[in-house]
């Protein structure tokens, strides 16, 4: 529309979407910081040993030497293997979920925290295009007395081509006759308009009062063929496709071309309409009001080509509009029904202008556009001074179509002692309906509504009347909740958390991320966002589990998330199932690990101390590297596989997930277990093996050793709950290995660095003695652990094996 000297454009970190954006942090799973406590635990008791040790020896000589050398000795307390086998376990998990068929399409972006999924007791998630689809449907027209619901929209499609066939008959004849009767200022009684002029009148409304743009696709990239389509103006409806910034309005427009009112074509200054039978009638846009979350409400003045009509059509929110209709007495009950039913309302209302009054508005308008001071304010006081005494014309309601199987999975979530809050940008109204139509909230619960407030005051006396209340869902809005937690953050949460389920409406993308920090900052549970919008990212970065879904919004939370999904239904197999496999998996992992040191290092202590506490190694280094790896590695890694209980069981009853939270798979308790079962096996492999072989003495290392390989593989076969045939493959591939080495490793199994000129005899590994003695310490060592086992299954049995049986 002119020239141009410079453009300024914002670029980098001036954009707007990366002033939104925080810096991601690097999350750390729970089971990593408890195994980080127990490894510290480990190395004190590294040192304590130690000091033991030189202590007994009585500080003789150079004892800080001896100090070293032993730290040295017993350094296999300190399971360094752990971070490899632990991080190798969960790439394993993240695999497992990519491949998994039932839930398709899903992306591990991280490979750090596949077992936070297990340990989940928040769950914060997003509205629309989360829950819901984001498509919009219409679903009821209602004008007062009469109500269309889905099954009878082909009456108003009857209405609407009978009273467009009689218009044209007529020859457009009856619009401008019937155009006096109307005239606000005649003081005749209403003459009650028949159903059929109504509903024609409410479609025609609907069609007119919107910003939606309809859009024809070229067929032919070929330059020629787009501008003849352009002059004759391709209207075939499958070519057909409606723009518009709410998918509200393009619902509504949908609507009114199934029922035969099509929008054709719009620019800045008209638009035009088809009939059923054909015609296109045009209408010149005068004025636009376009819809602001203040006023709730858009308006549009159209004239009608062919009459020469000036109407002024209106439509908004209940809230705003019923001040300024007409009275009635209808549509507040029925606002109230729609929402309950999960439906989006709309109230649409007309004026018929003069040209006289039309005239006069549009001068006092523009006057008021060149006001240099409060020019906002005049300009809607202008623009009111027409919203008054409007003709009421329908009501719409449009629903927001749930995601598959929304409810049953916020049931499961619910059932597994997961609390739900919805953190949306919504109204108070629509986010109340859905949180009842997802099941969110149950339908016998009682909803506290928190009322606005603005002051310290007014939030104290509100939060004790929501004290009062118990088990009742809370719905708050983005406003009151900056107060409350302004004056009272910590009661706030404190009651917020005891609520079944809570509903913060109209909520900023930082408000959501800070919810989050509130909520592990006061109850340190683990939370877990999810969300599928750019909105949404700051609130999925914040949270110590983010799943990000590929929606209609584009790929920007599910890229910005820990993990990605398609459907929000999918995460209920991704907690109950890979969230418990993970979590229990790497417990197990981490503790056998932990085992596999500590009983090496019981060993060690024993041998020393039967040699007058010298400081010399049992088995060469080379063994040792041996056992840590190759030998029995693959058993070990091999628990990744193992699971509890069945997919279908876990996801049958939610409520196992309950015992997850509670971190019982991993403890000071479960640990303490495993380092006397440690102590335990290490002492009686060591005392067995000198004790049997007071004669073969030479040998104690190659009977001990063989004993605990033994030990650890039939160990690994105790911890696994469920078999898998790669479980097997890798105890006997480990077994086998060992049985080779043992042919051609024979110098490392002497003692010390003076093997006494004794290497492994092979002659004396196929004696009989040789097996029965090992196999009595294995045993010694072993039995007694599947003996205990057995009885706790039998005696306290976990909640799982219940179900199982």
């Amino acid at each position: 529309s002119g020239t141009v000297i410079g453009v300024v454009i914002y670029t980098g970190k001036e954009t707007r979407s990366v002033m939104n954006t925080s810096n991601p942090k690097n999350k750390v799973g729970l089971l990593d910081l408890e195994l980080n406590q127990l490894t510290k635990a480990l190395f004190l008791a590294l040192v304590a040993l130690s000091v033991v040790m030189v202590t007994l020896q009585g500080f003789v000589g150079p004892w800080y030497r001896n100090l070293f050398r032993f730290l040295l000795l017993f350094s296999y307390i300190i399971p360094i293997s752990l971070r490899v086998n632990l991080d190798m376990g969960k790439a394993a998990y993240g695999w497992m979920i990519m491949k998994d068929d039932n839930i398709p399409g899903t992306v591990v972006r991280t490979s750090t925290i596949p077992e936070e999924l297990g340990r989940l007791v928040y769950l914060l998630t997003d509205k629309t295009g989360t829950l819901t689809q984001n498509e919009m449907i219409f679903k009821r027209l209602h004008l007062g007395t009469v109500s269309y619901g889905t099954d009878t929209m082909d009456e108003i499609q009857s209405h609407i081509i009978n009273s467009y066939s009689q218009a044209h008959s007529q020859n457009s004849g009856n619009s401008t006759s019937s155009t006096p009767s109307r005239k606000p200022q005649s003081s005749a009684p209403k003459v009650r308009k028949s159903v059929s002029s109504r509903i024609h009148e409410a479609v025609k409304a609907i069609a007119l009062c919107h910003n939606v743009t309809p859009v024809y696709e070229s067929r032919a990239g070929v330059a020629g063929e787009t501008e003849y389509a352009e002059v004759d103006q391709d209207f075939s409806d499958e070519n057909r496709a409606y723009q518009a910034s709410s998918p509200d309005e393009v619902a509504l427009v949908q609507w009114t071309e199934s029922v035969g009112l099509t929008l054709v074509n719009r620019d800045l200054t008209s638009m035009q309409l088809k009939t059923p039978g054909g015609h296109i009638l045009t209408y010149y846009i005068l004025q636009i009001f376009p819809f602001t979350s203040e006023s709730k409400r858009m308006g549009i003045i159209v004239r009608d080509e062919s009459s020469g009509e000036i109407t002024f059509y209106m439509k908004g929110a209940d809230v705003a509009m019923s001040t300024i209709v007409q009275y009635n007495d209808w549509l507040e009950e029925e606002c109230g029904n729609m929402a309950r039913e999960g439906l989006r309302t709309l109230v649409v209302a007309k004026k018929s202008l003069t040209e006289e009054q039309y005239q006069d508005f549009e001068s006092r308008y523009n006057q008021a556009k060149l006001s240099i001071h409060d020019r906002n304010l005049k300009v809607a006081a202008v623009v009111e001074s027409l919203e008054r005494e409007m003709e009421l014309l329908c009501l719409t309601g449009v629903e927001d179509q749930l995601q598959a199987d929304v409810r049953p999975t916020l049931e499961m979530l619910r059932n597994a002692g997961i609390k739900i809050w919805m953190l949306t940008g919504d109204k108070l109204e629509t986010a109340t309906c859905i949180a009842k139509s997802s099941h969110l909230v149950s339908r016998t619960q009682d909803i506290h509504i928190f009322r606005p407030v603005t002051t310290r005051g007014e939030a104290h006396l509100e939060l004790n009347a929501f004290r009062r209340k118990h088990d009742c869902a809370l719905v708050i809005s983005g406003d009151s909740l900056e107060v409350c937690l302004k004056y009272y953050e910590h009661e706030f949460v404190e009651l917020a958390c005891q609520c079944p389920a809570v509903v913060c409406c109209r909520c900023s993308p930082t408000q959501k991320a800070h919810i989050v920090k509130l909520l592990q900052h006061h109850t340190g549970k683990r939370t877990c966002a999810i969300g599928d919008g750019g909105n949404d990212v700051s609130m999925i970065q914040a949270a110590d589990c983010g799943i990000g879904i590929e929606g209609k919004e584009g790929k920007q939370a599910s890229l910005a998330a820990d993990f990605s999904i398609t459907q929000f239904k999918h995460i209920g197999r991704l907690l109950m199932v890979h969230g418990r496999n993970s979590y229990k998996r790497s417990a197990a992992l981490g503790q056998f690990v932990m085992h596999r040191g500590l009983i090496i290092s019981t060993m060690q202590a024993v041998f020393s101390s039967v040699f007058y506490f010298a400081s010399v190694p049992l088995y060469q280094g080379f063994l040792m590297v041996g056992y840590a790896t190759i030998y029995t590695m693959f058993p070990v890694f091999s628990l990744v596989l193992d699971q509890d209980v069945k997919p279908e069981m876990a996801l049958l009853y939610p409520e196992l997930y309950k015992d997850l939270t509670k971190g019982r798979s991993l403890s000071f308790k479960t640990f303490l277990i495993w380092v006397l079962i440690s102590i335990y096996q290490g002492g009686i492999l060591m005392y067995g093996a000198l004790l049997l072989f007071e004669s073969e003495f030479v040998h104690v290392v190659a009977i001990s050793f063989t004993a605990l390989i033994l030990t650890e593989l039939l160990m690994v076969a105790l911890t696994i709950r469920t078999w898998h045939w790669l479980m097997v493959v890798a105890e006997f591939l480990s077994l086998g290995c060992y049985v080779a080495s043992l042919a051609f490793l024979n110098e490392y199994f002497g003692i010390g660095r003076v093997s006494f000129g004794a290497f492994l005899d092979v002659a004396f590994i196929t004696t009989v003695t040789f097996l029965w003695k090992v196999s009595a310490i294995t045993v010694v060592s072993c039995l007694p652990l599947y003996i205990l086992k057995y009885l706790k299954r039998k005696f306290s049995p976990p909640s799982y094996s219940k179900l199982t049986s």
